[in-house]
């Protein structure tokens, strides 16, 4: 069973707390933390309305499960459900089994003009599910039990899913067949196909498989105006590509049913590689020439100082002395303060991984790069889903943890990390209270790359201040991102967070072109409202 308002299955062994040594380097570094108070289940669903929506075989009324739909996984949805302050639920929600059921549903919607919401693992970051409130009659359809590998072409390497299942059965499904998808998103546990298309997902070794756009091959899509089938051609000069149009759509022209996706064999052999450099200007001029010499890294990630020492010290626990001796023996290698870490993996033929790893060595060392010998490269593997169930625990403790993503051109980032650092940072001055803020590079391209920065502060005396909080920090980092001319969202999605900061991207012109694709599958606005357009357009 999922928690109800937190990340993660009741029983996973990734469910962890918070040690003492990161929680006595919270204190260090933001200060001491008042624990709030948290809503039980039944007070929540005690919220819940009488539902507005007609009867209907397919669909479920009970309080329970409107809740348990009612809100995503960013820290406002994390702060609404554990303050029991959601002032909007589904009116109802419905697990469809087949496509057909989904046409049905978008029937019911239709003749009883009812707003729907496509939910396939709940994951969002950026309030894609929730619900608006509306004088409309809400319906969520979770694709949940659309969860099957549906037909493979091992000749042309395509796998039909459909869209409701998640990361996991995706690879234990192509497994069995000896293949791979390779899409990797640290949601990757709970996320889903279909979700992956809708929102443009991109995994952590998109070096090596390519992003969500690159495996999209094709599928079918259910909307109001009827089915939308995308065939599977390798390549086209035939207009405009419409994968391209259903690809970060949020549900706002129909919802995904099956999703093709282009897959491929197992890897032979995979390994992950930690290197340390001096400084920050020499890791990223070190991951730069590795992706722009071409070197084949199925990932590169460059943590920034300040992320460096944290995430060391975080992973230390309550013993940090494996820390201290290690940077004890990387200052006597003249690798001391400011130093950052990088972490590459090489993935396919034994023989590829071992050509690719002593030639990325080798172009790290040549810069002054010190490799790790004890093993941390496997330690980031093992822990690469883990780092979404910190926010529980942090938050039982009285601490909010959040993270704004970007990508932009190399010639200006080194700035635009500083800025955006700096304004997440500074955000609660006018409060007095501090923001531990850190940086790292997740996926670099030729032209670029993109920043994910992590940011820390204190709940304060109530849920509502914490909101208040949030929504200044949010604004001072977006407000940077759209300054340094980067996207609003790498691989979140827009959802309702980033709606507003998507003008600066798309343009008036642009925007009013995705507006005239929603009217044309929508021309009544009953699908996933108030998301991917700003306020204006929606």
């Amino acid at each position: 069973m999922r928690l109800w308002n937190g990340w993660g299955n009741e029983n996973s062994e990734l469910l962890m707390e918070l040690n003492s040594g990161l929680r006595n380097l919270l204190q260090m570094l933001v200060g001491p933390a008042t624990p709030l108070g948290e809503a039980t289940l039944e007070q929540v669903m005690a919220k819940v309305p009488a539902s507005r929506a007609p009867a209907h075989p397919l669909i479920s009324t009970d309080p329970e499960i409107r809740v348990r739909h009612a809100r995503g996984q960013s820290l406002p949805d994390w702060l609404a459900m554990h303050s029991g302050d959601v002032d909007s639920f589904p009116d109802a929600v419905a697990l469809p089994e087949n496509s057909e059921q989904v046409r049905e549903l978008l029937r019911y919607a239709r003749d009883n003009n009812i707003d729907v919401i496509p939910y396939g693992g709940g994951t969002s970051v950026v309030g894609h599910i929730n619900p608006e409130i509306s004088p409309r009659p809400i319906l969520t359809i979770d694709m949940s039990t659309m969860n099957k590998l549906l037909h493979f072409d091992r000749e042309s390497q395509l796998a039909t899913f459909g869209a409701g299942t998640p990361g996991p059965e995706v690879e234990a499904q192509l497994q069995k067949e000896g293949y791979t998808l390779g899409h990797f998103p640290q949601s990757w546990e709970l996320s889903t196909v279909g979700g992956w298309v809708a929102s443009r997902s991109s995994g952590q070794q998109s070096l090596h498989y390519g992003r969500i756009e690159n495996m999209f091959a094709g599928g079918s899509i259910e909307t109001l105006a009827g089915t939308l089938d995308i065939p599977t051609i390798p390549a086209s000069s035939a207009g405009p590509d419409i994968r391209e149009m259903i690809l970060g759509s949020e549900g706002r022209m129909g919802i995904i049913t099956e999703v093709v996706v282009r897959v491929t064999k197992l890897p032979e052999k995979e390994s992950f590689q930690v290197v340390f450099f001096p400084s920050w200007e020499v890791g990223l001029q070190a991951a730069r020439e590795l992706i722009q010499q071409r070197i084949a890294l199925s990932m590169v990630r460059l943590s920034n100082p300040l992320e460096t020492t944290s995430l060391l010290y975080m992973g230390a626990g309550d013993d940090s002395s494996g820390v201290v001796a290690l940077e004890t023996a990387l200052a006597e290698k003249g690798i001391g303060a400011g130093k950052v870490m990088m972490t590459f993996g090489v993935t396919g033929s034994a023989r590829h991984c071992d050509m690719a790893k002593e030639m990325a060595l080798d172009h790290c060392t040549g810069l002054g790069g010190l490799a790790d010998q004890v093993g941390l490269g496997d330690n980031w593997a093992h822990g690469r889903f883990r780092a979404p169930y910190l926010r529980d625990p942090l938050g039982s403790a009285g601490y909010a943890v959040d993270t704004m993503e970007t990508a932009v051109d190399w010639s200006t980032l080194p700035q635009a990390v500083e800025n955006i650092e700096s304004a997440i940072r500074n955000g609660l001055a006018d409060e007095d209270e501090q923001v531990h803020a850190y940086t790292h590079l997740s996926h670099v391209y030729g032209q670029g790359s993109s920043i994910y920065t992590t940011y820390l502060f204190r709940l304060g005396d109530s849920y509502r201040q914490a909101m208040g909080r949030w929504h200044k920090l949010k604004a001072a980092g977006a407000n940077q991102i759209v300054a340094s001319g980067g996207t609003i969202s790498h691989q979140h999605g827009v959802g309702r967070d980033h709606r507003d900061y998507l003008v600066a991207e798309k343009g008036e012109l642009g925007l009013a072109a995705i507006n005239s694709l929603c009217q044309l599958f929508d021309p009544e606005s009953q699908m996933n409202p108030g998301k991917l357009l700003p306020d204006e357009l929606n």
